[in-house]
């Protein structure tokens, strides 16, 4: 932490008029696109700008889109090794009445005192949307079901989903389980970047177990649309709804919509956004990764100042045809204190349309800033005394 008298630097970047509008709130969005949804939100994921945001952070009952929340607590314990693949679990007669045959809802039709194997249980909860699978490796994993959902409010937790409730595995009826587009959103992301090979068995397009061959329940995989995942879900009070993820033009796509009032609603819809992402923008890079886009002060260094930059390229998506202003800023605590290493992140670069915030990436320095002169230390002591009476 620098001390209370350093005052906070923001550096203007010259990126006024650039290309266009960044559809980065309902409002903006609303100048070419209103969606039917209740409940929606379109981000670019490569540069993390929202396309569209309708509610987006109005909780809404999931239905089965909280498997994917299962998904994540149940990824994370193969990850670390707490279970295997190839690990089995039994069968409960809880888990076989409340998701399986007898239940009505959907089912991988485990039958009952059988063991089976997590890779299978994986399948039966993600192509099938199985509640038994869910509601076995919940069991097998936890204890219970109710030790699992801790698990899962822990990992929302962790995940800073501030707008999202979960009380059970499967997404069944609970007008106490509330979640947010953006909470959905932030769980499909997680679902990707941090267990992207069990992420590809949403892509699988079907699976088969007790002799009962059943689709993936995801309507626009195998559309021609680069879909290679998530989940749908729908109950008579949340509506239907769907979370999807989406490789157009070698960059993904996540759509979230909710509270449609059928499945073709919920099908078309999805089919309209992703198609407004792919035709209503166009990509305008600002800066390459660790290309300079600003300067940070250095208090007490060898050089004054050192170049910052982002890891990653600053793309950002323009809504075709409306011009406007772009402005960005880097933000940092500052003047740095020297010595300062190379690569230390040390603030932030913000990109607004308008008045939302569009894109915000780390910043990090480019260059190692050595301690300076005792001649020089003086001279910036004396500027930040300066600085501190004004």
């Amino acid at each position: 932490m620098c001390a209370k008298s350093q005052p906070l630097r923001l550096v203007v970047l010259a990126l006024l008029a650039a290309a266009g509008s960044l559809a980065a709130a309902c409002a903006a969005a609303a100048q070419g696109y209103d969606s039917k949804a209740p409940y929606a939100i379109l981000i670019d994921v490569d540069s993390g700008a929202v396309l569209y945001r309708k509610a987006d952070d109005v909780p809404f009952e999931p239905a089965a889109m909280v498997k994917m929340m299962t998904m994540a607590v149940v990824f994370d314990a193969i990850a670390s090794g707490q279970i295997s693949l190839d690990q089995t679990f039994p069968v409960s007669e809880s888990s076989w009445r409340k998701g399986g045959a007898p239940s009505g809802g959907a089912t991988m039709f485990a039958a009952l005192k059988s063991q089976v194997p997590v890779s299978d249980l994986l399948r039966g909860a993600i192509v099938q949307a199985g509640n038994d699978a869910c509601l076995i490796l919940a069991e097998g994993i936890a204890g219970s079901e109710e030790a699992f959902v801790r698990r899962m409010n822990d990992k929302a937790s962790e995940l800073q989903l501030t707008g999202s409730t979960f009380t059970n595995v499967t997404g069944l009826d609970d007008p106490a389980q509330k979640v947010t587009a953006r909470d959905l959103a932030t769980i499909a992301d997680y679902l990707i970047r941090r267990h992207p090979d069990l992420y590809r068995i949403y892509g699988e397009p079907d699976f088969t177990w007790n002799k009962i061959y059943q689709r993936n329940r995801n309507p626009l995989l195998g559309a021609g649309l680069g879909v290679d995942g998530l989940s749908t879900g729908s109950t008579a009070s949340s509506g239907f709804g769907l979370t999807i993820s989406a490789i157009q033009d070698g960059h993904r796509t996540t759509l979230v919509v909710g509270g449609l009032g059928s499945d073709k609603d919920r099908t078309d819809e999805a089919k309209r956004l992703l198609g407004y992402a792919n035709s209503g923008f166009e990509r305008v890079r600002f800066f390459a990764p660790g290309e300079p886009l600003a300067e940070a002060r250095v208090f007490g260094g060898a050089a004054s100042t050192v170049p910052l930059a982002t890891e990653e390229a600053l793309d950002i998506l323009l809504e075709r045809g409306a011009r406007s202003r772009v402005r960005a800023r880097a933000i940092y605590t500052g003047p740095l204190v020297a010595p300062v290493a190379k690569g230390a992140q040390v603030g932030v670069v913000r990109v607004w349309i308008g008045d939302d915030v569009a894109v915000e990436k780390p910043v990090y320095t480019t260059q190692t800033v050595a301690e300076g002169s005792m001649t020089q230390r003086a001279i910036d002591a004396v500027s930040q005394l300066l600085i501190g009476w004004l």
